[in-house]
Parts: structure tokens; sequence; C-alpha cells
């Protein structure tokens, strides 16, 4: 890569990182669920800046097939950073370390029982990426815009909750929280300096077990 192109990626990044740093992350929640951690990576790409989506493989025994950032759950001892980290590393085989976090995002409760902190992490120009296919059926580079298309996102109301389900278009598709919570979020802390709150937005029945 050309020193030019090294460059205006540290320009990209540092823009970035000033949006992200006005970005004030609410205290965790209280409660006591199991801690866990996704990687929101920003990329450098051909088609412009974009972030790291994964389809889970069909062979996991939860949420099979869903769209999801890398992520998981937290191993004993590790911090959020940490494990968001590893996890990134062992499903798309992208190896990062702390220097490259530029946000911690607000906790989101998952009705399984979780407590998930989405860490943006700048993952640099183009990766190499080497998906383990026993996690991840599909790696995706979603450029930044496609967060931003009209009508996203989709306030849906249930029967079951008096919350509204949320859900993030991208391309074709709808992406569900609480992915589509986290990247909410992240869109307008990245893309327009804004902090919103996401806790009370609900996930579609079926992503409840």
């Amino acid at each position: 890569m050309r020193e030019m192109d090294m460059e205006a990626a540290a320009a990209i990044r540092a823009e970035l990182a000033a949006r992200l740093a006005g970005f004030e992350r609410a205290a965790p929640p209280l409660h006591a669920l199991k801690p866990a951690a996704v990687a929101i990576t920003v990329t450098v790409e051909p088609e412009g800046l974009s972030f790291l989506l994964t389809r889970r493989s069909r062979g996991l025994r939860n949420h099979s097939g869903q769209w999801a950032l890398p992520g998981g759950r937290q191993d004993e001892g590790e911090t959020e950073i940490e494990a968001a980290l590893r996890e990134l590393d062992e499903e798309l085989g992208l190896r990062l370390d702390s220097a490259e976090v530029l946000a911690t995002l607000d906790d989101y409760q998952t009705r399984s029982g979780y407590a998930v902190t989405p860490i943006v992490v700048w993952g640099g120009i183009s990766p190499a990426l080497t998906p383990n296919p026993a996690e991840v059926a599909s790696v995706h580079r979603i450029t930044l815009a496609e967060l931003d298309q009209p009508g996203s996102p989709e306030f849906v109301t249930i029967a079951e909750s008096d919350r509204p389900v949320v859900r993030m278009l991208i391309g074709g598709d709808k992406v569900h929280a609480p992915t589509a919570a986290m990247l909410y979020q992240f869109r307008e802390a990245a893309m327009r300096g804004r902090t919103v709150r996401v806790a009370e937005l609900e996930q579609p029945v079926w992503a409840w077990r």
C-alpha cells in the first residue's frame, strides 16, 4: 500500500476517533448477567469506510444462521476488550491489540441472559480474514453508508413486549437486535457524533432463547 494511502487511512481513523470521543458510555447494568463482548471492526475498503459483519454457522447450537458481530462470552479474568479481540481473532483470524480500540459503547442486555459490551476497533486497510467455518458461515465488509439507508432503523411493535423491536436495513436484508441495537448506537456515534441509548430497544421473540 502506498504511503499516501496509509496517511489517508490515518486521517480517516483520527476523524472517526474524534467523533467517537464524544460518546459518553452509560453505566453498566447492575443485573447479574453473563458478560460478553463483540467487536465492531471498522476497515477501509475500496468501496469506502466499512465494518465487518458475519453470518453465524448453521451448525451452531444458538442463533445459527443469524447476522452477528464477531464476539462471545468473556472468559474468567478477561476484560471486555480482551474478550472482543480474542473472539475477533478466533472467528475471523484478525489479530489486533488494544491500541486499535476506538471506543466502548453501552452494554446491551439480551433476553438470553447476557450483558454484551460492543467494542469499536480499527481494523485497518482491507485486512486479510480467515473465517472459522465452525462459527462463521460468511463474513461481509459492509460500508457504513449501508447503516444510513432511508427508513433505517425500523421500530416494530409486538404483543409480547411494551418495548419496540429494532432492526437495521443492510442491503436488501434486515438485521435484528441485539446486533441491530448496537449498530444503531454505533451509527449515531460514529457517523453523526450523537449519543443515543438503546437499552430499551427489544429483540424479536425468536431471539429470546
